[in-house]
């Protein structure tokens, strides 16, 4: 599997165009339930709305969907759609909800409200890289600690808190391939010890 950029959380936004209200509500999905299951809590929390509006991109399956949910076809949903393939996100989920204002808008200003709302509700968002990571352990005497700890930092790894006990443990999460460097240092700094390599796992780096 190959790096992904995706959000982090929720995240959401409001304009308003002609006194209607448009509220981009995003979140990271990696499911199809997930996406789901997000709508399904944007539209109890918006239960008096006109339209809850909303498109999902999902690795799994390169799998897209939308819905326009009572607008004229293509205006709202499609215009969420290429919002979040526009900013390059993917394991996403954005809902436009919008409470109507009275004055029609017609199809070239719900295009442009859908899209200007979905546009700010992922420019709230924190977007953030997934990548393949390994976690990298190892025990450690406490005259050791400080040493061994700048050895982690200066490679790079994203240091946890340490485990104080009779000695000290020490876990670091860095991308998958980086590692080489860390692990003859430790050693050397150890006089023999050897550090513990994880399989590859995936998380925002």
């Amino acid at each position: 599997m190959q790096d992904y950029t995706t959000v982090r959380g929720t995240a959401s936004a409001e304009i308003e165009e002609k006194h209607s209200r448009f509220i981009a509500s995003v979140s990271f999905a990696d499911t199809e339930q997930a996406a789901l299951d997000f709508l399904a809590s944007v539209r109890a929390q918006h239960r008096t709305a006109r339209h809850n509006v909303y498109a999902y991109v999902l690795r799994e399956g390169n799998r897209t969907r939308y819905s326009d949910d009572g607008e004229p076809a293509k205006t709202a949903g499609l215009p969420v759609l290429e919002a979040i393939q526009h900013a390059g996100v993917t394991d996403c989920v954005v809902v436009v909800t919008r409470y109507f204002g009275g004055i029609l808008l017609g199809t070239g200003g719900l295009v442009r409200a859908y899209t200007a709302s979905a546009a700010a509700g992922l420019a709230a968002a924190e977007i953030v890289t997934v990548r393949s990571c390994v976690s990298v352990e190892i025990t450690v005497e406490y005259s050791l600690y400080e040493r061994a700890a700048l050895l982690f930092q200066q490679a790079g790894a994203r240091l946890e808190e340490p485990v104080f006990s009779d000695k000290v443990f020490l876990r670091g999460i860095m991308p998958a391939g980086s590692e080489g460097g860390l692990l003859p240092a430790l050693q050397q700094l150890t006089r023999g010890g050897q550090a513990k390599v994880s399989d590859p796992f995936y998380l925002p780096f």
